[in-house]
C-alpha cells in the first residue's frame, strides 16, 4: 500500500485511533484481524471491535471507527490523493466480477494493475480495495454493485473513475429500484461520475437502450462492445481489429463478457497484441461457471454466486449447449429481489427451462415457478440436500440461484455422493 504517516491518519478524526507496535507510517489496511500486523491498520467493522485486542496483540495499529463507510471513504481518498493511477469501475445488471477478474488479468502484464478479489463491490470492498494501491500503480479495476439509487454514485465519490464499463443492462434489485429503466439510470450514475474526456464502454443500443439517455454527453469518448456477433471459437471484433484468444473457458456468456473487457483494454491503449500475455493469467473468482468433472463423463457447474433473468437464461442456454448428449440437469433456487413481478420472471425462465433442461431440481417455494409443462422431469425439494438420488452418472448438472438460496457448496455434495456412483 502507499504508506500513510501517522500524522495524516489521525488528522482525519475518524474515530479512536491507537498506534501499532512499530510507531511508524501505516503501510496496510485491513478488516481482518488474523491478518493485521506491525504497519497495519486495522480497522474494526461491526462485530470486528470484538478483535481488536487481538490485533494489538499482534502489533496492528487500530481504528474504531465513528463511522465505518465514511472512515473507509476517508482512508481511500487520502490514498488515492498520492496516487496518479487510472481508474477502471466495472458496473452493470450482470457479469461485473467476471468481466473485472477478466481486464484485470489481461492489463496486469502491460502495467502495474489492481484489481478487486472476487466481489467486494460495496461501500466497504470499493475503499478497502483503493486501499491495496503501491506507489508503483498505473492501473486501478474496481466493481461497483447497486441495490438502489444512489449507491454508484456514492462509490465513485470515493474512487473517481477515469473509465466506465458498463457490462449490460436487464432486471435486477427491483424490489428496490421499481424498473428495469431505473437499473439503468442507477448504474449510469457512473457514466455521470466520468470527468470531461472520461471514457465510457457499453453494449450496443440495441442491447441495452434503456442506457441510451445518459449517454449524451458531448465530452465523453463513448466505446461500444457488440456482443450478437460472438461465436464459440474465441475470436473477437474490437474496433477494427479481430482478436483471437486461448481462453480458460468456453461459455459463451463469459465470451461476452471478455468482449466487454478487450474493449475496455484497448480503449485504455493497450496493444491488442500482447492481449494472449493477460489472457494466459485469467482466473475467475468462486462460483461463477466453476466445472468440476463427475464418474460416468458427467459435469457440474457451480454458477450459485447469483442470479437474475439475464444470467440465468445465459447459464441455461451454456447447460444445453455443453452437454452434448448428456442428461441436463439444473438445481435452480430462486432469483431474489425483482419485486413485484418476480413470478412473471420466474415463470419466463421456467419456458426456457422447458427448452434446455431434462430434469429440473427446483429448491425452495420462489423456484417452484420455474415449474412448466413441458419439461421432461421436475422435482421440487425444500432444501438443497435433497436430490441425490435424482442424479445419475453421466448428467450434466448446473447449479444456479441468487447468494441468498445459498446453493454454493451443493456441488461439492454431489462430487461427494457421485463416488458411490
Amino acid at each position: 500500500m502507499i504508506p500513510l504517516s501517522w500524522d495524516e491518519v489521525a488528522a482525519l478524526g475518524l474515530g479512536q485511533l491507537e498506534r501499532g507496535s512499530d510507531g511508524g507510517p501505516i503501510t496496510g489496511i485491513s478488516a481482518d484481524s488474523r491478518v493485521a500486523g506491525p504497519g497495519d491498520l486495522f480497522v474494526a467493522l461491526n462485530a470486528g471491535v470484538d478483535f481488536v485486542d487481538g490485533a494489538r496483540g499482534r502489533g496492528a495499529a487500530t481504528l474504531v471507527p465513528d463511522d465505518q463507510h465514511a472512515a473507509l471513504a476517508a482512508l481511500a481518498h487520502l490514498v488515492l490523493s498520492k496516487s496518479r493511477t487510472r481508474v477502471v469501475a466495472v458496473v452493470g445488471s450482470t457479469g461485473k466480477t467476471t468481466t473485472k477478474d477478466i481486464l484485470g488479468a489481461l492489463c496486469s502484464p502491460v502495467v502495474s494493475t489492481v484489481f478487486a478479489r472476487a466481489s467486494l463491490n460495496n461501500e466497504i470492498g470499493v475503499p478497502l480495495t483503493v486501499c491495496r494501491l503501491e506507489p508503483e500503480t498505473e492501473l486501478l479495476v474496481l466493481e461497483m454493485g447497486m441495490r438502489g439509487l444512489g449507491q454508484i454514485a456514492t462509490l465513485c465519490e470515493i474512487a473517481r473513475p477515469d473509465v466506465v464499463l458498463v457490462t449490460s443492462i436487464g432486471p435486477e434489485h427491483l424490489e428496490l429500484v421499481g424498473s428495469v429503466e431505473n437499473v439503468a439510470r442507477a448504474n449510469a450514475e457512473a457514466i455521470d461520475a466520468l470527468p470531461a474526456g472520461g471514457i465510457a464502454v457499453v453494449p450496443t443500443a440495441e442491447r441495452a437502450p434503456e442506457l441510451e439517455p445518459f449517454l449524451r454527453r458531448d465530452d465523453l469518448d463513448v466505446r461500444r462492445f457488440d456482443q450478437s456477433a460472438l461465436t464459440a471459437d474465441a475470436e473477437f471484433r474490437v474496433g477494427e481489429r479481430t482478436v483471437r484468444l486461448e481462453l480458460p473457458f468456453t461459455q459463451l456468456h463469459l465470451l461476452e463478457n471478455t468482449l466487454a473487457a478487450l474493449t475496455t483494454y484497448e480503449a485504455l491503449g493497450h496493444p491488442l497484441d500482447r492481449a494472449q500475455e493477460g489472457a494466459s493469467r485469467i482466473e475467475l473468482s468462486p462460483w461463477r461457471g466453476e466445472e468440476r468433472a463427475l464418474p460416468g463423463g458427467g459435469f457440474v457447474i457451480n454458477d450459485a454466486y447469483n442470479a437474475n433473468p439475464t444470467s440465468m437464461r445465459a447459464a441455461l442456454v451454456d447447460l444445453s449447449q455443453r452437454a452434448a448428449g448428456r442428461r441436463r440437469v439444473a438445481i435452480l433456487g430462486e432469483m431474489a429481489e425483482l419485486g413485484d413481478h418476480a413470478d412473471v420472471y420466474h415463470r419466463e425462465i421456467g419456458e426456457i427451462v422447458a427448452q434446455t433442461v431434462d430434469v429440473l431440481i427446483a429448491v425452495g417455494a420462489g423456484a417452484r415457478f420455474y415449474m412448466t409443462p413441458g419439461v421432461p422431469e421436475m422435482h421440487a425439494v425444500d432444501a438443497a440436500e435433497g436430490f441425490g438420488n435424482l442424479l445419475k452418472p453421466g448428467d450434466a448438472v448446473l447449479v444456479k440461484a441468487s447468494r441468498a438460496v445459498g446453493l454454493e457448496g451443493v456441488p461439492a455434495r454431489i462430487a461427494k455422493i457421485a463416488q458411490s456412483w
